[in-house]
């Protein structure tokens, strides 16, 4: 029987654990593409996105290649390390599958609201519709939102520094991405997919409507892991059973494996 941890049944731990199944493929190939494109630079202004190039020569693959390649080291690890941070815990309560869908959903929707930014006669539309996009930020921005969404009370050290619950920390990324998107110059560009991250992932997440079944699974599955905690002694590491318990309820009410 394993025994508690010490000093008030607290853990203190940092990240999520070991990498799950599709954020370790996802990792993978981010790396290998950015390692390649070092080599062979051309990859970068082929499977960049280009919301003319879409538009005028139906280069609709870019709307997923982009998600893939990185202008730099700090880049690629920036949105590495918020993949692994708060989609590991994501795709280990949804399942592999719904999380790849769902990291897709987002990564691809944040490419098409760019191509519609720079079609609109919103601000700066003309320099988004001939820039060149590349990176996993919309993609990211997307479970960020989904991560407040389903874990609302966890905090999050903005700028590594200020604790800041998960809901606020996302209301106060997404207030700072929409007016970096209307700023001057061309900092809007990547902005606009991170905005369309946001807005995406929160459209799809409230659009899902649950199975009558799955109550019933969410009840089995809380069974179980009632008993094995019971039987084994598990503890929880110090997080708030409040969050958990609010999170599992919303999680099979939001969506569908």
């Amino acid at each position: 029987m394993p025994r508690s941890p010490r000093y008030g049944d607290v853990a203190y731990t940092f990240g999520p654990g070991p990498l799950s199944p599709a954020i370790k493929l996802l990792i993978i190939t981010n790396v290998v593409t950015f390692l390649v494109s070092l080599v062979v630079p051309v990859i970068v202004v082929e499977f960049a996105l280009v919301p003319r190039a879409v538009i005028e020569q139906l280069t609709i693959y870019q709307l997923v290649t982009y998600m893939f390649l990185h202008g730099g080291i700090g880049h690629l690890l920036v949105n590495m390390l918020g993949l692994w941070m708060f989609g590991t815990e994501l795709e280990r309560t949804w399942g592999t599958r719904f999380f790849t869908k769902y990291y897709f959903v987002t990564g691809i929707g944040a490419g098409l609201l760019t191509v519609a930014w720079g079609l609109s006669p919103l601000p700066y539309a003309e320099t988004i519709y001939y820039s060149a996009v590349i990176g996993a930020s919309g993609a990211i921005y997307g479970i960020l939102l989904a991560y407040a969404m389903y874990f609302p009370h966890r905090s999050v050290y903005m700028y590594f520094v200020f604790p800041v619950q998960a809901r606020y920390f996302v209301m106060i990324v997404g207030a700072i991405t929409f007016l970096s998107s209307m700023g001057a110059g061309g900092g809007g560009v990547a902005h606009t997919a991170h905005l369309g991250g946001l807005i995406v992932g929160y459209i799809y997440l409230k659009s899902l409507r649950a199975h009558p079944l799955q109550e019933l699974r969410y009840r089995w599955l809380r069974w179980k892991m009632q008993r094995a905690r019971g039987k084994f002694d598990v503890y929880s590491g110090g997080r708030n059973r409040r969050d958990d318990d609010d999170s599992w309820k919303s999680d099979w009410k939001k969506h569908i494996h």
